[in-house]
């Protein structure tokens, strides 16, 4: 399942891609996690990284803030997704919690999105502004990605 492996302290791939990969890990016992971790629930080794930017997945719920922390947008849709991980993986729910992308119309609004509907996940540079925390900027990564409708 590990075709692209990544550096696990970037997120990056080993290919030099430009685009960091969505690293869910992968364990002796087929089982996939997200966020990774060093054992699988059951207790197996780490032995790989699974993009999950090449599965969709579908919302499981979904919620709009309207009361954001700073640099935040506002407001703010999130879903808790569920990836689709193909017919042959029997191990574990792979979950995620992430924005909903905006629209891209230039309007900054969220695409709509209801419990069950299919969603990818895309790369976001900032998921936040970073100079409105109390936060210093160059302290942490403000990029990630957020998860946007797929047209059926």
């Amino acid at each position: 399942m590990s075709d692209h492996e990544t550096d696990d302290a970037t997120g990056m791939g080993q290919s030099g891609d430009e685009e960091p990969t969505f690293a869910a890990a992968e364990y002796a016992d087929g089982a996939v996690t997200y966020p990774p971790h060093t054992v699988s629930p059951t207790g197996a080794e780490r032995v790989g990284t699974v993009d999950l930017r090449e599965y969709e997945g579908h919302v499981l719920t979904w919620t709009t803030s309207t009361a954001t922390p700073p640099g935040v947008r506002e407001p703010n849709t999130l879903a808790i997704v569920e990836f689709d991980m193909g017919p042959a993986y029997d191990g574990p729910a792979v979950r995620a919690l992430g924005q909903i992308a905006e629209r891209g119309d230039g309007s900054e609004e969220a695409f709509d999105v209801d419990i069950g509907d299919r969603v990818e996940p895309v790369y976001a540079a900032e998921l936040r502004e970073p100079g409105a925390g109390i936060r210093e900027p160059e302290s942490q990564a403000w990029d990630g990605f957020r998860f946007r409708p797929v047209d059926e």
